[in-house]
Formats: structure tokens, sequence, C-alpha cells
């Protein structure tokens, strides 16, 4: 029994401004088929006693902790910088006041 027909795979291609032939309309629309198959199948799934996750494992945080440290020569670094004003980096401004 096929669920979809050529004329929505036209529709999201046309959604996705794809230009498809017949052949490729007629690929897809098999291929959009088995997926809906797979989710037949996962939808047969118990999955109550499963907590909801948005991550398959745990991400951590691998970065290390700011720490603040003097630079011995400020002026090295300033001077590299496309304007200054004093010991400060002059950047355009942005806010209107």
């Amino acid at each position: 029994m096929k669920r979809i027909s050529s004329d929505e795979v036209k529709k999201v291609a046309q959604l996705a401004r794809l230009e498809l032939n017949e052949s490729e309309i007629n690929q897809h629309a098999e291929q959009l088929e088995k997926i809906l198959e797979y989710i037949k199948q996962l939808e047969k799934i118990n999955t109550e006693d499963i907590p909801c996750t948005t991550r398959a494992i745990e991400v951590v945080n691998v970065l290390r902790k700011d720490e603040k440290k003097n630079y011995e020569n400020s002026e090295e670094i300033l001077d590299l910088a496309p304007s200054r004003e004093n010991k400060f980096f002059k950047v355009p401004k942005i806010i209107n006041e």
C-alpha cells in the first residue's frame, strides 16, 4: 500500500527548491515509504520506563577554568591593534546615545 504520492514528493521538492525528474520522484517516494515503515516499527517499542533525553551520551564540558594572567609586554599586543588610545584598544562606536 503506497502512502506517499508523487504529488506529495513534488510538493516537498518544490518547498525545498529541488528540481526532480520522474525517476527521482519515484525513488524519493520509495525511500520515504521505507522511512515511514521504519517509524511504524519504532512506534511499537515500549519506551514507557525510558527517561526522556536529548543525547545518547552525556556531554561534559572539557574546557579549562578561565584564569586571569598579567601579560608583561602589553605594548606588544597593543601595537598589533588597528587603533588604540593610551593603554586600550580603540574600537568603532556601535551604540548611539
